[in-house]
């Protein structure tokens, strides 16, 4: 398992298009957690576009499992180059789906790889151009109560940490959540017990992949 990628954000759609010959190539990307998901996403394409051609889906996932199909097109001129446009921009946990509507004209083996190639790279270059590309890491989340006359001095404490508040819940006392690097929130909850004359304030979550 890698431990580090890009991924899209989560909630929104990247599309590219290219065009041969007639034939239209849109290529829509997506975010994904798991096999379930990218699944989903492949029918809600076919549904939006079941009038096209062939709807031919790629993913990946952070796991490093990864699944194509050409839906029809010749073997490996569809799924396959795909894929590889996705490995190339060392994306995980996403699905892409390129819909093909057919121009009367066949393009052959290397026309169908090149077209389906260009489209997600568009797409890659589109969810990049608007700031959509996100880096996961291998984060842990503190969490930690604190009362409100120390939040100005956890706040920029957290800063020093390089950490990065992720939610704030504002109640009798204050409740922060704080994203870290796995393996770099051990000053953080240090410097929190020495704050806290030796009592632990902080609960540190398992390690997980989320946005960095």
């Amino acid at each position: 398992m890698r431990e580090e990628y890009l991924s899209i954000a989560e909630g929104v759609e990247a599309t590219g298009e290219f065009e041969d010959r007639r034939s239209r190539f849109i290529a829509q990307l997506v975010h994904v957690e798991s096999e379930r998901d990218a699944q989903s996403f492949i029918e809600k394409v076919r549904s939006r576009h079941h009038d096209a051609r062939h709807n031919v889906p790629a993913w990946i996932l952070s796991d490093g499992r990864e699944r194509c199909s050409d839906d029809g097109e010749p073997s490996h001129t569809g799924g396959t180059p795909t894929l590889e446009v996705l490995r190339g921009a060392d994306l995980a946990d996403v699905c892409c789906v390129v819909t093909r509507y057919f121009g009367g004209t066949l393009l052959g083996p290397g026309g169908l790889k090149r077209a389906y190639n260009a489209a997600t790279q568009e797409a890659v270059r589109a969810a990049e151009r608007d700031g959509q590309l996100v880096r996961h890491c291998l984060c842990v989340r503190v969490t930690c109560v604190i009362p409100y006359a120390a939040y100005g001095r956890v706040e920029r404490l957290v800063q020093d940490s390089n950490g990065k508040v992720k939610d704030s819940i504002f109640a009798e006392d204050v409740t922060l959540t704080i994203s870290f690097r796995a393996g770099e929130e051990a000053p953080f909850v240090d410097a929190m017990r020495e704050f806290a004359a030796g009592e632990d304030l902080c609960m540190v979550s398992e390690p997980a992949f989320a946005e960095l």
